[in-house]
């Protein structure tokens, strides 16, 4: 699964024109070494994500435990989820075109 969310992530187009759009910006035109710079830039960014999205991971993770552990939570979040999608299929019945 991770090797497939690899792959999926790299061949992505808007990751591309992301970098090419945004790190520019950060380097200065006509100096040295331009594309290591670049690169550094990109790795950092990178880095930085990997770091958010896993403690994103962690605290979904920790929560996960704290909810499914208790039947009183999972039941009242099931019966919100219920009339959240009730309410929107009324709305959704009433509007008009």
């Amino acid at each position: 699964m991770i090797r497939t969310a690899v792959f999926i992530n790299v061949l992505n187009p808007k990751l591309t024109i992301f970098f090419f759009a945004f790190l520019p910006q950060f380097v200065r035109p006509g100096t040295a070494h331009v594309v290591p710079r670049m690169l550094l830039l990109s790795a950092v960014f990178m880095l930085a994500t990997l770091i958010v999205f896993a403690l994103y991971g962690i605290f979904a993770a920790t929560m996960r435990r704290h909810v499914i552990s208790r039947p009183r939570v999972v039941g009242w979040m099931r019966r919100v989820f219920g009339g959240t999608y009730v309410a929107l299929a009324g709305r959704l019945a009433l509007s008009s075109r």
